[in-house]
């Protein structure tokens, strides 16, 4: 007696769980490394802000002492005696609150 093999045909639910697991298995790397791409991208443009923060700090602080160089009181009254004004106390007055 010779046996019949009997094919039994997949349902449908089960052809959907399988691409969906071909699928799952095939994006998610994909989807890993586009994260990590995307990542990395965020981290070199951070790096690069942190860069020119340093430069503007570094500028303002060179401003920062060059306005108090010109406010100095010598210097003032360099720029004064330039002018031709002198210094005279009894014209000052104190303010009080």
């Amino acid at each position: 007696m010779k046996r019949k093999v009997v094919k039994r045909k997949t349902s449908k639910f089960v052809k959907l769980i399988y691409t969906l697991a071909v699928l799952m298995l095939i994006s998610f790397p994909i989807v890993s490394i586009t994260t990590k791409a995307f990542v990395s991208k965020l981290n070199f443009d951070v790096e690069k802000l942190k860069i020119q923060k340093e430069k503007h700090e570094k500028t303002n602080q060179s401003l920062t002492m060059k306005i108090n160089e010109l406010a100095s009181l010598e210097n003032i009254q360099a720029v004064a005696k330039e002018y031709g004004l002198e210094y005279n106390n009894d014209n000052i007055k104190v303010v009080m609150k």
